[in-house]
């Protein structure tokens, strides 16, 4: 069964390790094709980090970036009909025969009912941490013993802020069972290879209003979310230059040669947001058609088109989602 990979990296090190990781830990490398979209001052040579897998691989100058969904949005042109899909951010690491994991995952919650919510399951998660002990020598400290479940809520400090809409915070609970979920992290996404054609990436987006609009496009189009236990996957949530090693797009230094600055590019990702929600764009980008707004208000407890809370234990605390039966539609 074949996996696409999407990476947008951004002037990270760790771009090669991440690769080579996915490639290692995996059970069956061969099947693993990668769209990778570097964007940095020099080239990797990707073609030296599997014998097995393939890696499509596109280099840009920095300069030229547009964020990570503009990104994103391009290496999707690679996609050919992969069976599965995964997103992850371009500073990950992986647990042993991850791939066989999340696949065996996403098989078991399509399995736990024939309601057609559970056709089409997405699991995500922001994932356990790792620290950078030596980018020279790819050496990483993988938190493997961190076995709770991380849910995404909204951030009750952010709410409907300066025309914001929200932002997101992980929320760790104490279950060895999958939860219902109403966020994504669009550094952690698994699911069927579908999606890709299903919600593809919309390029207009910057950072605010990249996992909202694909949430909200994904769930109208009849998509699930899940949070799962022990996800085998790693991220770097460490952004300190001296650590990381990695430049943020955002950095003046990054910036002042743009044509297009980071700021405008942000102003128009929030008006984006906003038409989406208000039903002003095409089909292609906007919302579906199999759930509304509405439902997503009543699963949630965030009413978008309004602007209101309507149950502040669900955005803010994801409260009683463990106590939701898997098996029955949370809405």
């Amino acid at each position: 069964m074949s996996i696409f990979i999407s990476i947008a990296s951004y002037q990270d090190p760790l771009l090669a390790s991440t690769i080579k990781s996915a490639c290692m830990k995996a059970s069956a490398e061969q099947d693993l094709v990668f769209g990778v979209c570097d964007q940095s001052s020099s080239p990797i040579d990707a073609s030296s980090l599997s014998k097995k897998a393939k890696i499509h691989y596109e280099h840009i100058d920095p300069i030229l970036s547009k964020g990570p969904c503009w990104a994103r949005n391009r290496l999707q042109s690679f996609y050919q009909g992969e069976d599965y899909f995964l997103q992850i951010d371009s500073h990950t690491q992986f647990d042993k025969d991850w791939d066989v994991i999340l696949m065996g995952q996403l098989r078991s919650l399509q399995g736990l009912s024939s309601e057609p919510y559970f056709s089409k399951p997405i699991i995500t998660a922001y994932p356990r941490s790792f620290e950078v002990i030596s980018i020279k020598d790819e050496e990483f400290k993988l938190n493997s013993t961190d076995n709770l479940v991380y849910s995404i809520a909204y951030r009750r400090d952010s709410i409907f802020m300066k025309d914001l809409f929200s932002r997101q915070i992980g929320r760790p609970l104490k279950t060895k069972d999958p939860v219902h979920g109403f966020l994504l992290a669009a550094g952690c996404l698994f699911t069927e290879g579908n999606f890709v054609t299903e919600v593809p990436y919309d390029p207009n987006y910057y950072f605010y209003g990249e996992e909202i609009s694909l949430m909200l496009r994904a769930f109208t189009r009849g998509y699930s979310i899940f949070h799962t236990p022990n996800i085998p996957i790693y991220h770097l949530y460490n952004n300190d230059p001296s650590t990381s090693g990695r430049k943020l797009h955002w950095n003046p230094d990054e910036d002042k040669n743009r044509i297009t600055k980071w700021r405008q590019l942000e102003d128009n990702s929030i008006a984006r947001l906003t038409n989406l929600i208000q039903g002003n764009l095409e089909s292609f980008w906007g919302l579906g058609e199999i759930n509304s707004l509405d439902e997503y208000a009543a699963f949630s407890g965030l009413d978008y088109i309004n602007k209101k809370v309507l149950d502040e234990d669900k955005a803010f605390e994801f409260k009683n989602f463990t106590e939701l039966k898997l098996s029955e539609k949370p809405f």
